[in-house]
This record gives C-alpha cells, sequence and structure tokens, in this order.
C-alpha cells in the first residue's frame, strides 16, 4: 500500500519555485531553524555540535540564505576503490591533480547519504567523487595523502550527485556548483544492513548497493570531527566547499567480500566505469552522525600543466 502524498507548499529559491513538505524544518524556519526544538525530535541524539557553529547570512545565486545548513540526523555509506591515476585525470578538470596512494593510483570513492533530519528536510542523496590533492599544495603527493589521513580532512572533486528532491538539487546545482538532479534514490542504513538504489531515466537501476553493515563504534558527540574540502567550478569561477561531520557511531571493514554492488546503466554507472576502479578496498558506515555544510567560497586554483 503507498504511503499518503504529503502536503507540499511552493518557496522561491533565486527565482526557481521549488516544493518542499508543508509544516517541515524549512517551511518553518527557511533555514534559521530552532534548535530546541529540533532537539525534541526523537531521531535527534542532541545538538550541542551546531551550538558552536553560528550561521551567518550571505548572498548566493540561490538568494540570500544562512549557512551552514545543518544535517541533524545522518547516516551514510562510502566504497572506496584504487584507479589508475591516467583514466581519473580524463575525468578531472586541469586545475586539479588526484590524490595518490601510490605512483600511478588514486582514489575514486562512491558515496550514499540518507538525511532524516536537516533544514531543508529528508532526501537521499549518491556521489561518484575522486580524491584530488589540495588545490593550493605543492608538496608530494603522498604527504598530502598522509596528512589528510591523520587529520581526517580530505579533498575531493565530484562527478555524480543525484539527490531525491527538489530544493536538494536546486541548491546543489545552482548555489554549489554541484552536478545534481533528481531521480528515485533510497538508501536504508541499519547496524545490521546498509542497502542502496539509484534509479536510471528509465526506471532501471543505475547503480545499487547491499551489504553487511560493519561493526559501529560509538563516539561522544565532538570527539570525531572529519571534514571535506569539496572544488567546484561557479560560471567559470573556482569555489571550494567545506563540510565538517560529527561521527557518533561508526565502523569500517577492509575488502569486504560479501558486498553485492550493481553497476547498471545511468550517468552514474558511466562516471564510475569511465574510471575504471578496481575492487572495493574499503567499507565505511556511518549509522549516525550529523553534518554542517558551509556555502562555497572563491578559491584560487593555480593552472597545471
Amino acid at each position: 500500500m503507498s504511503s499518503p502524498q504529503q502536503d507540499t507548499v511552493e518557496v522561491d529559491l533565486g527565482g526557481r519555485a521549488v516544493t518542499v513538505p508543508k509544516g517541515g524544518l524549512y517551511d518553518r524556519y527557511r533555514m534559521d531553524t530552532d534548535l530546541d526544538a529540533v532537539a525534541r525530535d526523537s531521531r535527534v541524539s542532541g545538538v550541542d555540535f551546531f551550538r558552536r557553529l553560528p550561521k551567518t547570512r550571505v548572498d548566493s545565486p540561490i538568494g540570500s540564505t544562512l549557512t551552514p545548513n545543518f544535517y541533524y540526523r545522518v547516516s551514510t555509506a562510502r566504497l572506496t576503490m584504487p584507479a589508475r591515476s591516467r583514466a581519473i585525470r580524463r575525468r578531472l578538470p586541469s586545475e586539479l591533480a588526484p590524490l595518490e596512494v601510490a605512483p600511478g593510483f588514486g582514489l575514486v570513492s562512491l558515496m550514499f547519504f540518507r538525511y532524516d533530519v536537516c533544514d531543508i528536510d529528508f532526501y537521499t542523496e549518491a556521489a561518484v567523487g575522486i580524491a584530488v590533492r589540495p588545490a593550493r599544495h605543492r608538496r608530494l603527493g603522498l604527504v598530502d595523502l598522509a596528512a589528510a589521513l591523520k587529520n581526517e580532512h580530505l579533498d575531493s572533486y565530484v562527478l555524480s550527485l543525484p539527490v531525491s528532491t527538489e530544493i536538494a538539487q536546486v541548491r546543489g546545482h545552482d548555489g554549489y556548483g554541484f552536478p545534481k538532479w533528481v531521480t528515485g534514490l533510497d538508501v536504508d542504513i541499519d547496524a545490521d544492513r546498509t542497502t542502496a538504489r539509484v534509479a536510471n531515466d528509465a526506471g532501471g537501476t543505475d547503480v545499487s548497493l547491499a551489504v553487511s553493515t560493519p561493526a559501529q563504534t560509538a563516539y561522544p558527540s565532538g570527539e570525531r570531527v572529519s571534514a571535506l574540502t569539496s572544488y567546484t567550478s561557479i560560471d567559470g569561477a573556482w569555489h571550494s566547499t567545506f563540510s565538517q561531520t560529527n561521527v557518533l557511531s561508526a565502523g569500517t571493514k577492509r575488502r569486504p567480500r560479501e558486498l553485492v554492488l550493481e553497476i547498471g546503466e545511468g550517468r552514474m554507472a558511466d562516471d564510475l566505469r569511465s574510471l575504471d576502479p578496481t575492487r572495493t578496498v574499503r567499507l565505511d558506515v556511518m549509522t549516525e552522525g550529523q553534518l554542517a555544510l558551509h556555502m562555497p567560497v572563491p578559491v584560487s586554483v593555480p593552472t597545471r600543466h
């Protein structure tokens, strides 16, 4: 039996009309969410992480908005796969370089996200991403890799970023410069099982995943905070988008053997095949976390030859 259709309202984002859930967080607060109200949501462990991150109002391609965008209950899965640097470079803008884990090999990730409670309401997301060297660094790649792993701060360039809702697509594409489109996208992650499926334009499978969830370790809020910088081009100018993840429960499995990954037909599958990755060497699943996503800022990216 299908669930009842949720009532929606229309809102304006930089001149584009999009629909959002009526009575949802965005409808009620327009990004200026009442943290005390969120704290009363049984799905949210707490909001202390966000109280230490004040929001600021900025102008953007989607109009005046508050940043960061807060995600109060998040679960994620990430598959990490080595790929030859020459294949990666064919898909990277010339200004960026792959972060190499060994001579001639970089890292590719296939990621799935479920945002149960956030400022722009529930949605799901998937991504094909490439680990890149920090834009202004001239050090050896292995030095950058060691620093990134030690500080849990990675840099990336995203090829695909489908989402399940209209507001996430407009904000992500127009406001951040990410390659986002709306499609059918299911992500379910709990302590036992992790499954995800991205639909293609015909309703078939673009990419899907099924795997046992690695054993989870719980962390007090604020103890393990990782960071990611993503590079995008907006109107021909390079920007960097900074995000912080407050990890609350997560686990890792190296070389997972029971993993079922289907690479079907679609935009994500094409992007993944173009990188020609080898087998999955690491599975990271976070069954509970929180996220602060900052608006992009201009960044100087040197020309590489």
